[in-house]
């Protein structure tokens, strides 16, 4: 319950949403791929004052919008949490060797020609069996992109394809997170609403691969340009004590994630395995990077991965190029991005909170008369709460909730409202530089979110297909409609 004592109008809706797009526009324009480096959440942190001061004059109390933002933040707690254990785990399976050694077979398996796809595949696959797109970004991702490094490849077309890859996986395992929240939202069955999800999610990965393979075709480093990595595997193993023991980490967490452990403790688990791993085969290095003379060889260990595990590792391998590569990972690299999460999801908890947002989607209601319109709104409205709410979990829930009655109504099956609360609520929130998705996979890879955008083709074009077959009136399952009600054609 809420003491507002006027529903907002349409124009008080929008307003924070058109001063917000204003303020990034600015901040982007200004400074670039800087942008989420203070601008951004100086601008989402107006724009939330905005929102609140629409509340204050319809008689919404600050007290209620207060709590309102004490909510919305407790819902980034566990995301932030995951964050700082991927910024550890980083951090040491760089220390330990276990990237490294990925890079290193990663180069000497993958062709330029078919780099592109086969990152694609691969990703979707792993992330298919855990049913976790952080998971295989924060992992396989990484190493991914080292490895297009070491081929000259483009590390956004590389970004690009690991979160293709990484969310069709997601997307449509039944052990993922979004998969059993976009059902429960619409009241959809599980394994129904993965069935139905097929034919607007195996088109749109298909289409997406074909891109990819298209992309890389002919793509061969030609000689002397290997930007500046030199021989790298070469480098690498001057450096590290390589080899495939040093994947039994990454095998740990995906058996773990296979075993529906939770994420942040898994992830954890496997970052302390990787400081183990560096203390036993890398324990040159790791006294090295704890950078302390006249500790015993057992405390200059444990401050060497106590590093690791809080600011990362710090490469000095005389190559610049290499260096700058390997010199990642660590909790305190996750610090900005989560000042980023903390501004968007208050901005998204006032914009609840004050019911703007529910004023915008009814708005958009009226004029949805057809079916294909209706899905189309429910894309749309879910695509603008991950933007609005910062949080993929936010838009599927807040989308699910405010469409639900109206399939119903309508006599339109609930696998047509979770299919499209995945196919936009799941699928875009990596698009977005400030929702916990998009912060997340720029944070992790290490490609700002607006440099990737461009080629997470299967995160482009799913939303369409769905759309397309939407207004083709393909597959759209029906019930049978509420009596009494007039639905519209």
């Amino acid at each position: 319950m809420t003491s507002m004592t006027r529903p907002p109008s349409l124009l008080q809706a929008f307003l924070p949403l058109f001063f917000l797009a204003a303020l990034l526009a600015w901040a982007v324009h200004v400074y670039g791929a800087d942008a989420s480096y203070g601008a951004n959440q100086v601008s989402l942190m107006l724009a939330a004052g905005i929102a609140a001061l629409v509340g204050l004059r319809n008689g919404l109390g600050w007290g209620e919008m207060q709590e309102s933002l004490v909510h919305g933040i407790s819902l980034a707690i566990v995301p932030i949490f995951i964050l700082l254990a991927v910024g550890a785990l980083i951090g040491t399976w760089i220390l330990s060797g276990t990237v490294p050694t990925l890079i290193v077979y990663g180069l000497k398996l993958l062709h330029p020609s078919f780099f592109y796809p086969a990152a694609c595949l691969i990703c979707a696959i792993v992330a298919l069996a855990i049913g976790s797109s952080w998971t295989v970004a924060g992992t396989l991702g990484v190493a991914l992109i080292g490895v297009a490094s070491g081929l000259h490849m483009s590390p956004a077309i590389t970004a690009g394809a690991v979160i293709s890859g990484a969310y069709f996986g997601d997307k449509m395992s039944p052990l993922s997170d979004t998969t059993n929240i976009a059902p429960a939202a619409a009241g959809s069955e599980l394994f129904a609403h993965i069935r139905h999800m097929v034919w607007t999610t195996g088109p749109s990965i298909v289409l997406a691969l074909l891109l990819f393979t298209a992309v890389g075709l002919g793509s061969t480093p030609a000689p002397g340009t290997e930007g500046g990595f030199g021989d790298l595997p070469a480098i690498l193993g001057g450096q590290f004590n390589l080899g495939l023991h040093l994947l039994i980490p990454l095998l740990v967490v995906f058996v773990l994630a296979m075993l529906k452990f939770p994420a942040y403790p898994t992830i954890m688990i496997g970052a302390l395995l990787g400081g183990v791993f560096a203390v036993l085969f890398q324990p040159e290095l790791v006294v090295k990077l704890a950078g302390k003379e006249g500790l015993s060889q057992p405390m200059a260990l444990m401050t060497g991965v106590w590093s690791a595990l809080a600011d990362g590792y710090k490469a000095d391998t005389g190559n610049a190029a290499v260096d700058e590569l390997l010199s990642r990972g660590g909790m305190s690299s996750m610090l900005n991005t989560i000042w980023l999460i903390f501004c968007a999801m208050g901005f998204g908890a006032i914009m609840e909170k004050t019911g703007l947002l529910e004023r915008m989607v009814r708005s958009v209601l009226k004029a949805a008369r057809s079916t294909g319109a209706l899905i189309t709104a429910t894309l749309a409205t879910a695509i603008g709460a991950n933007a609005v709410a910062a949080d993929q979990y936010m838009s599927i829930v807040l989308t699910g909730r405010l469409y639900r009655p109206e399939y119903e109504r309508r006599g339109l099956a609930p696998v047509n409202l979770s299919r499209a609360l995945e196919d936009a609520g799941t699928i875009t929130s990596p698009l977005v530089p400030w929702n916990t998705c998009g912060a997340y996979m720029a944070a992790t890879l290490g490609v700002a979110t607006l440099d990737y955008l461009p080629f997470a083709f299967f995160n482009l074009i799913n939303p369409i297909v769905a759309a397309l077959l939407a207004y083709a009136g393909f597959k759209i399952l029906r019930t049978t409609p509420t009596p009494n009600i007039v639905t519209h054609p």
